[in-house]
């Protein structure tokens, strides 16, 4: 939290001299109600018109310093919430496929939301009143010890009891606070549940049963969020009482200054200054204790922890892994071994990859064939066995630098609801000769050619407006203007009649890229360039030259 604040120091600096211009106006305005209460005291027509000057220009002044601290904090806020949701989202983009896929999706969106919601609402307008409390408690107490020492001394041994009494509730807070976010994630997880499978829901008429289990989810976030507002409000009800009762024992004691002599206007000074350090305990310490509840939730959604480096990743179970992938020669798997839920998948295989060669992996279904990509592209990594790339092992590669090095292509294309540039591109800025080419060896170029908007044709949800050839091509697109040095396709072509099913094999097969591809399908003529066969059957792995294995009758 501190790297994040600190990031931009100079409008960091300029929102908390912000944050301290409420605490100035507030002690002016005390002064100035002092002096025309001395006034009366007096009975001196000029000290009231003195007095009355004084405070209409501390009015004045007291709104231009509101309306400037308004200005001052308002551009530091925007930037920092908006540096918060790049970390969110830039934290789980930077997970690995397996580390993001333990999650559903739906949670990272209440992160995203609800959780940044919650961050806006509390953190900054906590913030605002724990300086602005701070500050006031700090001036009332220096000013206090010049104008009454052992009265000052009181009033500080009395205002630490209340802060050590309120500190006791901050575990409870924050605890509540990080449960209402958990059952937000789950609430978000049962309800977009609900809407993606509202056809079959309809279809089947149980929509009454799972209505029923999102309007239960929804109860218990209100309750849990009810529970979490209450006890946040016991405390400052707590701390109200407190503060009201040192309140009434603060007006005895100045009472009696007041018979000994004491002008009625340095009284009145020192009750509002004795105020100031008595009731913002009682209304900072729970403020507080929502502020921490507030960073919890930035450390959560950002994947950083209380003790640790700003924005680094935190990896209990999962090896830590910085060598950048390289790929020059082969990838050799020895003795790979792997099981699913108990089911062994894969049982010592042996085989080895070269460089720029394409592979074509058969098998019948549940047999491992695409358990076996996502070894290979590090979507698993607790197998038994080794993976080299030019000899390093797998599991010591940067994921990172492993993923600007790959591409997959799968049976459903993700396409985004934008252009068909940026789709292409992945929202990266790409020179546009590079842009055209990998359009061009896609075989795009057709489709472009037939919309006058060229490559800015708005794509609808999820490519509706596409055919599934043309949806096959973009990921292809994406791979070549990638220069991906590997290139994964599951079942690429299964739902593409013939000739579209042809004409995405054959351009995959004269990419530069090593191609490991998942195949149900044989194009005469074509599959056959594959160099060669890996067949999974019984969990066990036999490679093919791609001529013997069709040739000669391996494949019947």
């Amino acid at each position: 939290m501190k790297q994040l604040l600190m990031k931009r120091k100079k409008a960091f600096a300029f929102y908390l001299l912000a944050c301290f211009f409420p605490v100035i106006n507030q002690l002016m305005s005390q002064l100035g109600f002092a002096l025309m209460i001395g006034t009366v005291e007096s009975q001196s027509m000029n000290q009231f018109t003195l007095a009355l000057a004084v405070t209409a220009g501390i009015v004045v002044a007291s709104s231009l310093l509101q309306l400037l601290s308004r200005f001052m904090r308002i551009r530091f806020m925007r930037d920092t919430l908006l540096d918060i949701r790049l970390e969110a989202f830039d934290k789980i983009l930077s997970e690995s496929v397996a580390s993001f896929s333990k999650k559903s999706k739906e949670v990272y969106l209440s992160h995203l939301i609800n959780d940044i919601n919650t961050f806006e609402q509390h953190f900054f307008h906590r913030l605002l009143n724990i300086i602005f409390g701070g500050g006031v408690y700090v001036f009332s107490i220096i000013i206090l010890m010049f104008l009454d020492f052992w009265f000052a001394i009181g009033i500080l041994a009395v205002s630490l009891g209340v802060f050590a009494i309120t500190k006791t509730f901050e575990s409870k807070t924050v605890a509540l606070q990080q449960q209402v976010s958990e059952l937000n994630e789950q609430l978000t997880v049962k309800v977009s549940n609900t809407f993606n499978g509202l056809e079959i829901l309809k279809l089947n008429n149980i929509e009454e049963k799972f209505l029923g289990q999102t309007f239960e989810a929804v109860d218990h976030v209100e309750k849990k969020r009810f529970h979490y507002t209450v006890f946040t409000e016991g405390q400052r009800g707590l701390t109200n009482s407190l503060s009201f009762i040192i309140f009434i024992g603060i007006l005895m004691v100045l009472m009696l200054k007041a018979f000994d002599g004491t002008s009625i206007g340095k009284i009145t000074f020192m009750l509002q200054l004795a105020n100031g350090c008595v009731w913002p305990i009682g209304q900072v310490v729970p403020m507080f204790n929502e502020l921490k509840a507030s960073i919890g939730i930035y450390q959560k959604i950002t994947g950083t922890q209380a003790g640790s480096p700003e924005g680094a990743e935190q990896t209990s179970t999962e090896q830590v892994a910085d060598v950048p992938f390289a790929f020059h020669h082969e990838i050799k798997i020895r003795d790979l071994a792997f099981a699913y839920d108990g089911k062994v998948v894969l049982d010592g295989a042996n085989f080895v990859l070269q460089k720029g060669k394409k592979y074509l992996v058969k098998g019948p279904s549940g047999s491992g064939k695409t358990t076996l990509l996502k070894l290979l592209s590090k979507v698993y990594e607790d197998y038994d066995g080794q993976i080299t790339v030019d000899g390093l092992d797998y599991k010591k590669v940067d994921i990172n630098s492993f993923n600007h090095k790959i591409s997959n292509i799968y049976q459903d294309v993700f396409l985004f609801e934008d252009t068909l540039l940026n789709n292409i591109t992945l929202f990266k800025p790409m020179d546009h000769s590079k842009v055209e080419e990998a359009v061009e060896r896609a075989g795009l170029s057709e489709l472009i050619s037939t919309r006058t908007e060229g490559l800015q044709m708005k794509i609808e949800e999820n490519g509706k407006n596409l055919s599934g050839g043309q949806r096959q091509r973009i990921a292809i697109a994406r791979a070549i203007l990638r220069d991906s040095e590997i290139l994964f396709a599951d079942e690429a072509t299964s739902s593409l009649n013939e000739q579209l099913g042809r004409a995405i094999e054959e351009t995959l097969l004269k990419l530069d890229s090593t191609v490991i591809a998942i195949s149900h399908r044989f194009y005469e003529g074509i599959t056959e360039k594959y160099d060669a066969i890996i067949e999974i059957k019984n969990g066990v792995l036999h490679e093919y030259d791609s001529k013997v294995y069709f040739s000669e009758g391996v494949a019947l």
